[in-house]
């Protein structure tokens, strides 16, 4: 139990507890407040993975739950914000569609990817790329970025925030594939390593 129930899962609960709260804001045309909850949701991602490295409280939970709690905010933050008549009339919003395509499309690749090499391979050894989490990064600024163009009205810098939250979606989805494919072979290595020193 005190494995579970350490600051950094804490904070990571809070965040899927604050997807509802966010998706209903955002919905029922809060956008200020909606802004605020994001807020404190993306800080608390930062929060909890700082916390378990500086106190030692890195469980094999919350490496499950971490991740998963990213992408189901972010999915549901880019569905929304591409849902008409969500945020108020301003320039470039609501988030076009296929911005959203890419963002759920590259999580539905790693997914799919993994899932399929666990099934044939039994391989578990599955990490997170740096262009993985600087995507995730760039995609809680972007919502950010949206929501507070919604609130002010200023949103001239969307086309290029669109353009990068896609490109840096799609690169990620295939470097995962191919780190992925140099961890197996590491993996192997070292299993034929170890049989041959035995």
């Amino acid at each position: 139990m005190s494995s579970i129930l350490t600051i950094p899962n804490l904070l990571t609960f809070l965040r899927m507890a604050l997807i509802p709260v966010f998706a209903s804001l955002l919905f029922y045309g809060n956008s200020w407040l909606a802004l605020v909850v994001f807020v404190i949701a993306g800080i608390s991602d930062g929060i909890d993975g700082f916390l378990a490295r500086r106190f030692d409280q890195q469980s094999e939970l919350g490496t499950i739950l971490d991740p998963i709690a990213d992408k189901l905010l972010m999915t549901t933050a880019f569905i929304v914000l591409s849902l008409p008549h969500v945020l108020e009339p301003v320039r470039f919003l609501p988030v076009p569609f296929w911005v959203t395509a890419a963002v759920i499309g590259r999580d539905v690749l790693i997914l799919t990817v993994a899932g399929a090499i666990n099934v044939m391979t039994g391989f578990r050894g599955f990490k997170p790329s740096w262009l993985g989490k600087l995507s995730t990064f760039v995609q809680v600024i972007a919502v950010t970025l949206v929501l507070t163009a919604a609130v002010t009205g200023y949103s001239f810098y969307l086309p290029t925030t669109y353009f990068i939250v896609v490109l840096l979606a799609v690169a990620s989805g295939f470097h995962y594939v191919f780190q992925v494919a140099r961890l197996m072979k590491e993996e192997e290595a070292a299993k034929r390593s170890a049989a041959s020193a035995d």
